[in-house]
């Protein structure tokens, strides 16, 4: 009996030690919370520091004082801003960036989603004499600016595999004798880097003093650490060799220090101006939901989010992984009575043309697209963007979440998630430049109960925090989340994956699964309190 409760005794203080080393544990890591926040604000000081100083070694110029006093295209700047783009004063940094245009000067402009980066070229391009050069990813992008441009009397045109070979002539003929009235032309970076015959006309423009711009929109996809690189992206340095006295503007929404630092090496333009806005997007409302292994459930969830919050018809984005599910996601929102359809780069040009325009009237309420719809889009009402699917990584996320509330009224991101999802993606971004690390700090992302997901955007592009002002679900509800031990779960995996590698033997994500039931780890673990996904443990063995 005495021995009895001997070992209760004892059982009992080591009860009690485990839950002061847990409350120690709790306390650790609040604080460490509290250092990577601050990390991310002394490393964005530091980058601004760095970048000051080495403007006398690069040419780079980050001052907007220099650009914000008079010059004499202000009134007739002022006057087309108004009575052609309908646009009554310029956002953050808008005059600053077109006033360096106009000057003359190379500029790289990092604006957030919604910023107006369109305006920054185009008014420089409608102001000066001569033709635009517009290089950009995407059909539904340029299609979307050319049919915004045609709309308010720009004669814009755009050269891609779509283009009538009436068209194409009539291009030609602009670029090399100076006949029709073009003065903005949209391409694909395919042309540039394939067409012979088109930089053949290009160079007669600029021959005769006609290339007045060259913008590159999108720049990101320049880069290879950037999270949307194009191959075709990388041969545009050409332009500034080939055309050195005519002005180039590169813009994205999104782009790292390092991504920066190679897209200004890549385009020759070493000594450009750089404008950088905050990342911030104070009027959208972020938040992740669990998302269901049942597929029609997640439809239903889907459809009646948008019939509650949205039922005067009020436009929307749905993405999803792949164009299959594009299509089924599509079919059974119609079939939920959600006036829906889908985008995707299998279908032919008109019914893409066809489906963004009727989008764009009014005439649906939802596009559901892959990513080959979406950067640049410009319609200012979308109200609401939902994920389908894991985006591949923060800048992903951020671009694509970045197309709603571009007219700066609130609107909403919401982001399915189930770690099944995750072995999809982590196929898809293996061989590229951190894919793996960018998957990763999405997945962080979603997982997150308690953190901000306004902080997790300023932590990823090291940009000092600001207030969410309750503009995330995290920061609205305040959920308690108890914290469970996985590490015997962990170790048990750990040791299967070793034996599987000493056998030489491969397996899927999906196999792994199936042979690690939790049934089986509880063998191996010396308590069985933990019923963790086992997908989420993958993760976390995988670099959490």
């Amino acid at each position: 009996m005495d021995s009895h409760t001997e070992i209760l005794g004892e059982l009992l203080n080591v009860e009690a030690q485990l839950q002061d080393v847990q409350d120690q544990i709790k306390i650790l890591l609040d604080q460490q919370d509290k250092l990577y926040a601050r990390q991310s604000e002394l490393k964005a000081l530091l980058e601004d520091c760095e970048a000051s100083s080495s403007q006398e070694n690069d040419g780079a110029s980050t001052a907007l004082e220099n650009w914000s006093g008079s010059f004499e295209w202000d009134s007739k700047a002022d006057d087309l801003r108004l009575n052609i783009f309908g646009i009554s004063s310029y956002r953050a940094n808008q005059r600053e960036i077109v006033n360096a245009i106009l000057s003359g000067r190379d500029s790289l402009v990092i604006m957030a989603a919604g910023g107006g980066k369109s305006l920054c070229y185009q008014l420089p391009a409608v102001i000066r004499d001569g033709i635009c050069l517009v290089v950009s990813p995407l059909l539904s992008l340029i299609q979307d600016q050319v049919m915004s441009l045609t709309a308010l009397g720009i004669p814009a045109y755009m050269l891609t595999s779509t283009t009538s070979k009436d068209i194409e002539k009539f291009i030609y003929k602009a670029l090399e004798k100076n006949e029709g009235d073009l003065k903005i032309l949209y391409v694909t970076p395919e042309k540039i880097s394939k067409s012979k015959r088109f930089m053949s006309k290009l160079e007669k423009c600029n021959h005769s003093g006609r290339l007045s711009l060259i913008a590159i929109d999108e720049a990101h996809c320049c880069s290879q650490w950037g999270h949307d690189f194009r191959p075709d992206y990388k041969n545009l340095g050409i332009l500034k060799t080939q055309f050195p006295s005519v002005p180039v503007i590169a813009l994205t929404a999104t782009a790292t220090k390092k991504v920066q630092l190679d897209l200004m090496e890549m385009l020759h333009i070493q000594k450009c101006v750089k404008f950088v806005s905050s990342v911030n997007r104070p009027n959208l409302f972020y938040m992740v939901r669990e998302k269901s292994s049942v597929g029609k459930v997640v439809v239903d969830e889907i459809a009646e989010f948008i019939r509650r919050s949205y039922p005067n018809n009020e436009s929307g984005i749905v993405y999803c992984f792949s164009r299959k599910e594009c299509e089924q996601v599509a079919k059974e929102l119609r079939e939920r009575g959600i006036k829906a359809d889908y985008y995707h780069a299998d279908m032919e040009v008109r019914d893409r043309e066809n489906v963004h325009l009727r989008w764009s009237n009014g005439k649906l309420q939802v596009i559901v697209g892959t990513v080959a719809f979406g950067m640049g889009i410009n319609k200012p009402d979308v109200r609401f963007v939902i994920h389908h699917s894991l985006s591949k990584s923060m800048e992903t996320y951020y671009q694509e979440s970045g197309r709603a509330g571009r007219d700066g009224l609130p609107a909403e991101c919401l982001l399915y998630f189930r770690p099944a999802d995750m072995p999809r993606q982590s196929s898809m971004v293996f061989y590229e430049n951190s894919g793996l690390q960018n998957l990763y700090d999405i997945v962080r992302y979603c997982q997150s109960r308690t953190g901000c997901r306004r902080a997790a955007f300023f932590k990823h592009f090291a940009e000092p925090l600001q207030d969410c002002n309750g503009m995330c679900d995290n920061c609205v509800d305040s959920v308690e989340v108890q914290g469970i031990d996985v590490s015997c779960h962990a170790k048990a995996m750990i040791s299967f994956i070793e034996n599987i590698q000493k056998n030489d033997q491969k397996i899927t994500m999906l196999q792994l699964v199936d042979k690690l039931k939790i049934k089986d780890l509880d063998r191996w673990c010396c308590h069985t309190r933990c019923t963790h996904d086992i997908f989420g443990l993958s993760v976390l063995i995988r670099g959490f």
